[in-house]
């Protein structure tokens, strides 16, 4: 059996107008979910094999707070594909992961994360900023996760938890 997470980045910082999208950073809020996200993680044995994020500065850093509260080490692999990723993208994300990682977390954005989860589970759930949803795959190997044939464990909001 595999299991995926998918998280959306946390809550980012609109601040500085100049700044490309893809560099804008996390706000406050965000800078404080993002960790209590990893330890509830931790809390519900949900801590990853591996983490992969979108390059984008906000989904680097909720990767980064969420690793050091779910007690993750590891390096962080970064997909550019995750930035504006289509389903597709993240499948791929998916599919490239070793067979030894049972537990997989990929960071990325809405629309993206919100569609991979309809395309995966066939269940429609409200992705907003820090929000986690945990998939199940009867599976073997990383390289067989389609869509249609994994199973919505559940989705952990921060605005329901914290």
């Amino acid at each position: 059996m595999k299991r995926l997470l998918i998280l959306r980045h946390a809550k980012s910082s609109w601040r500085d107008a100049g700044l490309r999208d893809h560099d804008r950073p996390l706000n406050n809020r965000g800078r404080r979910d993002a960790p209590q996200m990893g330890a509830r993680m931790r809390e519900e044995g949900l801590s990853p094999g591996l983490i992969v994020s979108s390059t984008a500065v906000r989904a680097r850093q909720t990767a980064e707070l969420v690793a050091e509260g779910c007690g993750y080490t590891d390096p962080i692999a970064l997909s550019p594909e995750l930035y504006h990723g289509s389903t597709g993208a993240y499948l791929e994300a998916a599919r490239d992961a070793p067979g030894d990682v049972d537990t997989l977390l990929l960071v990325g954005h809405n629309p993206g994360v919100q569609e991979v989860v309809w395309a995966l589970s066939r269940r429609e759930e409200r992705m907003p900023t820090a929000a986690l949803a945990t998939i199940e795959f009867g599976i073997d190997k990383w390289r067989d996760v389609e869509t249609e044939i994994g199973n919505l464990i559940g989705v952990l909001r921060p605005k329901e938890l914290f």
